[in-house]
C-alpha cells in the first residue's frame, strides 16, 4: 500500500508541473513517466498476477492494474473522447465535410504506413509499429495497443514524443511560416451540473457499451464500446450538456499511464532508445506529409493555407486550438476537422494496424 501512495502523490506532483506547461493528457505522461521510473528502480506497486495465465510478479506483462479498474479508466476516456462529437463544433465543417474526411483517411494512411516502416526495425512488431505512429489520440491508442497485444510501453513513449513535437512546432511553423502568432488558451471546465449529468451518461455508456463491444468482439470494448455509444449520443442530442468529471477523466489518465509504466524495465528502456531515431525520423516525415495533406486540403475547399494546416496537424489538439484563436483564423473548421481525424484514427486505427500487421508478419 505504502508504494501505492508514493506513486499516486509522485503523480499529482507532477501532473500539476504538467499541466502548468499546458500538457495534453498530463496525467498520463505523468502516471507513465513516474510508474516507469519506480519500476525501474525496483519500487514500483506489487503486480496483479492475471488470472488467466501463469505469469508471476516478476513478469513485466502481468497486468499491474486489476481489470475492472482498467476497464472502468478505459470507460471514461472513451465516453470522453465520444462527447468531443458535438454536432455544433462538427457543424463547423459545413460543405467541406468530405474533403476533410478524405484528408483525413489520408492522413490514417500516412500513419499506419510509417508504422510499417517501423514494424520492419528489429525490436518493434508490426501491430505496435503501426500504432506508434498513428497521427491521434495517443491516450486511446496507448489502450488500444495493450488490447491488441502490443507493445503499449513502446507506443506510449513514441506517441508522446509526437505530441511533444507537434506541440513545440506548431507555434514556430505558426510565427515563421505564416507570420500569425499562437498564444497559449485556456479551455474552459465542465461546470458542476455537466459533470452531474456527465455521471449519468458515463454509467449507460460503460453499463451498455462494455458488454455490447465484448459481444462483438470489437477490439478494446472498453475504450471503443463507450466511445461509440458517447458519440451516437452526443450526435443526436441524447448526451444534452453532459460532460466527463475533470477529476474522474485525470484519474482515468494517471491509470492508463500506470499501467504501461509500471511495465519497464531497463532492457526495454534500452530497446526503446534505439528504436527512437528511426521513430523521430518518420514523425517528422508524417509530420511533412501532413502539411502537404494541408495544402490540397486548402486548395480543395478553399480555405486559408494556415487554417488548413492546422487542421491537418497531426496532434496537439489544444495547441491548434489557441493557433487559430490568436491568429483569427476559421476556429470552427479547425476544432472540427481535428476532432474527426481524432474520431477517424480511434475507430478505424485497431482495424488498419491490425490489417498492415497481418500483412506484414506473411
Amino acid at each position: 500500500m505504502r508504494r501505492w501512495i508514493v506513486l499516486a502523490l509522485l503523480t499529482a506532483i507532477a501532473t500539476y508541473l504538467l499541466e502548468l506547461l499546458d500538457v495534453d493528457a498530463a496525467a498520463l505522461f505523468a502516471g507513465l513517466v513516474v510508474a516507469g521510473i519506480l519500476a525501474i528502480v525496483g519500487f514500483a506497486p506489487s503486480r496483479k498476477v492475471a488470472e488467466t495465465t501463469e505469469a508471476t510478479d516478476d513478469d513485466p506483462d502481468t497486468p499491474a492494474i486489476p481489470r475492472p479498474i482498467m476497464l472502468a479508466a478505459q470507460g471514461v476516456l472513451g465516453v470522453y473522447i465520444g462527447t468531443m462529437a458535438d454536432p455544433e463544433t462538427l457543424s463547423g465543417l459545413g460543405s467541406s465535410w468530405f474533403p476533410v474526411l478524405v484528408i483525413g483517411l489520408g492522413t490514417l494512411a500516412l500513419s499506419v504506413a510509417g508504422g510499417a516502416f517501423l514494424g520492419l526495425h528489429k525490436l518493434v512488431d508490426p501491430l505496435t509499429g503501426s500504432l506508434a505512429l498513428v497521427a491521434g489520440g495517443a491516450s486511446g491508442l496507448v489502450v488500444l495497443t495493450r488490447e491488441l497485444g502490443g507493445d503499449e510501453r513502446m507506443v506510449a513513449v513514441i506517441q508522446y514524443l509526437r505530441v511533444a513535437l507537434v506541440t513545440v512546432t506548431i507555434p514556430l511553423v505558426a510565427s515563421l511560416v505564416f507570420g500569425a502568432s499562437a498564444s497559449a488558451g485556456d479551455v474552459a471546465a465542465p461546470s458542476t451540473t455537466q459533470q452531474g449529468w456527465g455521471l449519468l451518461l458515463l454509467a449507460v455508456c460503460i453499463g451498455i457499451g462494455i458488454p455490447v463491444g465484448r459481444r462483438i468482439h470489437l477490439p478494446a470494448a472498453g475504450l471503443l464500446g463507450s466511445m461509440a455509444i458517447a458519440t451516437v449520443a452526443e450526435l443526436t442530442g441524447l448526451a444534452g450538456d453532459a460532460a466527463v468529471s475533470t477529476i474522474l477523466l485525470t484519474l482515468a489518465y494517471a491509470i492508463i499511464g500506470w499501467q504501461a509504466g509500471l511495465g519497464f524495465t531497463m532492457q526495454r528502456l534500452r530497446a526503446i532508445g534505439r528504436v527512437l531515431p528511426a521513430a523521430l525520423a518518420l514523425i517528422l516525415a508524417i509530420g511533412v506529409g501532413c502539411a502537404l495533406l494541408g495544402v490540397a486540403l486548402s486548395a480543395w475547399t478553399g480555405e486559408s493555407m494556415f487554417d488548413c494546416y492546422l487542421a491537418t496537424t497531426p496532434g496537439g489538439i489544444y495547441a491548434v486550438l489557441a493557433a487559430a484563436t490568436a491568429a483569427g483564423g476559421n476556429v470552427a473548421f479547425v476544432v472540427a476537422a481535428q476532432i474527426l481525424r481524432v474520431l477517424l484514427m480511434l475507430f478505424v486505427a485497431p482495424f488498419a494496424a491490425r490489417a498492415a500487421a497481418k500483412r506484414l508478419g506473411n
